[in-house]
């Protein structure tokens, strides 16, 4: 525990500033995260074979491209452009042509694309929501936050009908619906507080995101069970990797993303 304890001050201490300040800084820190969490998709043991450098670099150089550019109304989802998309695609496909004995085929290839549209998209959803404005981002990070503190609080005082005993066998019903709750009344009564008054888009909107959360954490539980890890990597002591820090906080960014069409 005081390992977990420490370097989530840590963590904290590091990414405050980034968050506070925006900008050109926070792309570079986002960059820096999501070349960690490719780093960890990579290093799942069941879910592909062995790549070799060359298309692993070029994934890498169109994830950063999706993430770090800018948006605009060409785009398709802020940063992924129909060009940035036939690049992805070629990119990682030619090269299939010129490796023998199975070294790098289709199959990896479309394991490529998916990881760098996946990840790229997640990320960019990072630093979209932070050019909403600071307030707003807090908002937005407090959902996760909230929903899977207490979820695991309650959880352990309270549960006793576990959730997917298969996939997280430590997540119970009680846990969830006291995480939803809090995961919805506190970030609802910041955004009162700190952003705009409350309307019922607002607080339907924040309660569809703390389930979005609760997905995540389920689905990236079952690519780790899938894999037979216990956690994505052990950069954070105590804590895990990247991925499993920032699960549920994907989830309710590209939820938040898809929602701003419909509620917000």
């Amino acid at each position: 525990m005081k390992t977990r304890v420490i370097s989530a001050l840590a963590v904290a201490a590091i990414a405050i500033p980034f968050i506070y300040f925006g900008g050109p800084f926070f792309v570079i820190a986002i960059g820096v995260i999501s070349i960690l969490g490719f780093i960890e998709v990579l290093n799942l043991p069941k879910s592909h074979s062995s790549l070799p450098i060359v298309p692993t670099i070029l994934a890498l150089i169109a994830m950063l491209v999706l993430i770090c550019t800018n948006f605009d109304g060409n785009n398709l989802v802020y940063g992924a452009t129909y060009a940035r998309l036939i690049y992805l695609v070629l990119g990682l496909l030619i090269p299939t042509l010129f490796y023998k004995n199975n070294e790098y085929t289709t199959k990896d290839a479309f394991y490529l694309m998916g990881a760098v549209l996946f990840l790229g998209l997640a990320f960019n959803s990072l630093i979209v929501v932070r050019d909403k404005g600071l307030p707003f981002f807090i908002y937005l990070i407090l959902i996760p936050i909230c929903t899977d503190s207490f979820a695991m609080i309650f959880g352990c005082l309270f549960g006793k009908h576990k959730m997917c005993p298969k996939i997280s066998p430590k997540k119970s019903w009680e846990g969830a619906v006291y995480g939803l709750a809090l995961g919805t009344i506190i970030p609802v009564i910041f955004y009162q507080i700190f952003i705009n008054p409350i309307t019922w888009k607002i607080v339907l909107g924040s309660l569809l995101l703390s389930v979005a959360g609760q997905f995540g954490d389920l689905i990236f539980s079952k690519i780790k069970r899938e894999n037979e890890i216990k956690d994505f990597s052990n950069i954070i002591p105590g804590h895990g990797g990247i991925l499993d820090r920032l699960d549920s906080v994907i989830a309710v960014f590209l939820t938040y993303i898809f929602l701003t069409t419909i509620l917000f």
